[in-house]
């Protein structure tokens, strides 16, 4: 039997179990690279037409609760990255870029995986033991971005029905 875990500990595998969704990952990542995302029918599928429409709405639910985005109904681009959303969106691609130089989790995996596996790293999943013994694993940005934005640790994300398709892989 193990020991409990500290709490600290805890909000940290937490948020960062959150940050790991594969829409998240999308959502976050296609308004960094591509700007805004316009508030036209069908704008937002279009733009990331590979998830499913319940992922998509756990996407956005999860990303405004941990104020990553603004959603302005009437505005002509209708979600927007937060300064918060922006750092992430940099974080997740030098977490992308780290694991691509280490050809994790595998040399063909796709930016979500390679996101997924260095997030996961970070929190010292048992899927990773060796991880914390690798010098520049994991990658800086993500405590440093949890430290700029603590109120992630502190959120209590609301599952919605559809987060158990969600915790799986976005094409």
């Amino acid at each position: 039997m193990t020991a409990s875990l500290p709490s600290s500990l805890l909000r940290e595998r937490r948020a960062i179990r959150t940050l790991s969704l594969p829409g998240l990952i999308r959502l976050v990542t296609e308004i960094d690279d591509n700007g805004p995302i316009s508030r036209q029918r069908g704008s937002l599928q279009g733009a990331l037409g590979d998830l499913t429409i319940g992922q998509l709405r756990h996407a956005i639910d999860t990303a405004r609760d941990l104020g990553l985005i603004h959603a302005r109904e009437h505005a002509l681009a209708r979600y927007q990255l937060t300064a918060s959303g922006k750092d992430l969106g940099e974080a997740y691609d030098t977490a992308a870029r780290w694991a691509r130089t280490r050809e994790l989790p595998s040399r063909t995996s796709d930016f979500v995986a390679r996101v997924q596996h260095a997030l996961q790293m970070q929190a010292g999943s048992p899927e990773h033991p060796g991880a914390a013994t690798e010098p520049s694993a994991p990658p800086q940005a993500l405590s440093e971005w949890l430290k700029a934005h603590p109120r992630v640790l502190h959120q209590d994300v609301a599952r919605s029905s559809d987060a158990a398709e969600e915790s799986g892989h976005a094409a």
